[in-house]
């Protein structure tokens, strides 16, 4: 039997104290003087308190990009037409896009999972089928999808993952692709927030200012139509989001709930975060913020969950782009913690204390 969510949410642990106080004080021993490192330092002791583990390896990297179409298209919110959410797919699966690119670079694989693209497709060689629907509904005019679909959605990330365990898995980055999904991430965020839209809600493909405006007016509609439950991340994912975003949920919780550490990439992912803590606060522990989005409620949105990203590039593509430079980030921090030497392997002197100190 698959994993439940319920069952999932019940394996969420606090993190490893131990570990993290152990890597702590080695990183206190190695030959630099203290905190010199930064945020390296912070991540290494984080990611020893995901695995449990004083020196953890981050050796199998595996990219989760999910893909779903939107059907709040209709209205008109993005540059592009909804047939792009398809093309890129056959893009990613012939390794031309950049999340292939960047991915290779740091030897991660790129796993594309179908969770509702309009009309489907043949079977086709790395491409994993978890469809739910042949996309979602325009949220303007009812549910982007029913609240058994937003579950199915989340359990379908939790089996993806589970299935990736069997090949080995250190470290996860969520990607994402979907024509629409910025509105569906601006619907999430403001229903959860209780930010207004216009203030969580940008230019996505790179919309003008009068396309922007109208996107805003979408986005209240469908919040005033839908009314969707800021106490309840599951009736929030089933009224305003999309099927990606359910499924980067499920990823999240069950990275958390097998102590995995999870790379999240830009404001889908985000969107994503809201959901997934929502359900288990506990999960936020086990998130690395990769960098902030050049998308307008990005800053917003990290900044309600308590996290911090580690970069800023001003980079907005999703894809899981920003996640694979993040998990670059992850694995240089494990790196030092691991290999540096300690002042007494090395034979070098101590800082000490000034006088009066």
């Amino acid at each position: 039997m698959p994993t439940s969510l319920d069952t999932i949410l019940k394996e969420i642990k606090p993190l490893d104290s131990s570990a993290m106080a152990a890597a702590q004080s080695r990183q206190n021993s190695l030959t630099k003087p203290h905190g010199s490192l930064g945020r390296l330092e912070d991540l290494s002791i984080q990611i020893a308190g995901i695995k449990g583990q004083l020196k953890p390896k981050l050796e199998h990297k595996t990219i989760i990009t999910m893909v779903a179409d939107h059907g709040v298209t209709a209205e008109t919110v993005s540059l592009y037409p909804q047939e792009v959410t398809r093309q890129m797919v056959l893009n990613f699966l012939k390794g031309g896009a950049a999340i292939n690119v960047l991915a290779e670079q740091i030897g991660a694989r790129v796993i594309v999972v179908d969770m509702g693209v309009k009309g489907g497709f043949q079977p086709l060689p790395g491409l994993l089928c978890k469809m739910i629907d042949f996309g979602t509904q325009n949220m303007t005019q009812g549910p982007a999808m029913t609240r058994q679909q937003a579950i199915d959605t989340i359990e379908a990330g939790i089996q993806v993952v589970e299935a990736e365990l069997a090949k080995r898995l250190d470290i996860i980055g969520t990607g994402d692709m979907g024509i629409g999904n910025t509105t569906a991430s601006s619907a999430i965020l403001a229903a959860l927030s209780g930010r207004p839209p216009k203030k969580v809600t940008g230019r996505g493909t790179g919309i003008a200012d009068r396309q922007l405006a109208h996107k805003i007016k979408v986005i209240e509609k469908a919040l005033s139509v839908n009314k969707p439950n800021p106490k309840d991340p599951i009736d929030v994912l089933a009224k305003v989001g999309g099927f990606e975003i359910g499924g980067l949920a499920g990823v999240i919780l069950a990275g958390a709930a097998y102590r995995i550490p999870v790379v999240i990439d830009g404001f889908i992912s985000g969107a994503a975060a809201l959901i997934a803590t929502g359900l288990s606060p506990q999960a936020k522990d086990y998130l690395i913020t990769a960098h902030l989005s050049a998308e307008a409620g990005h800053e917003l949105l990290l900044q309600f969950l308590g996290l911090k990203p580690l970069l800023n590039l001003n980079m907005r593509l999703g894809e899981g782009t920003g996640a694979v430079l993040g998990i670059f980030l992850a694995e240089a921090a494990t790196r030092t913690l691991n290999q540096m030497a300690t002042f007494a392997e090395a034979s070098v002197s101590e800082a000490k204390p000034m006088p009066g100190e």
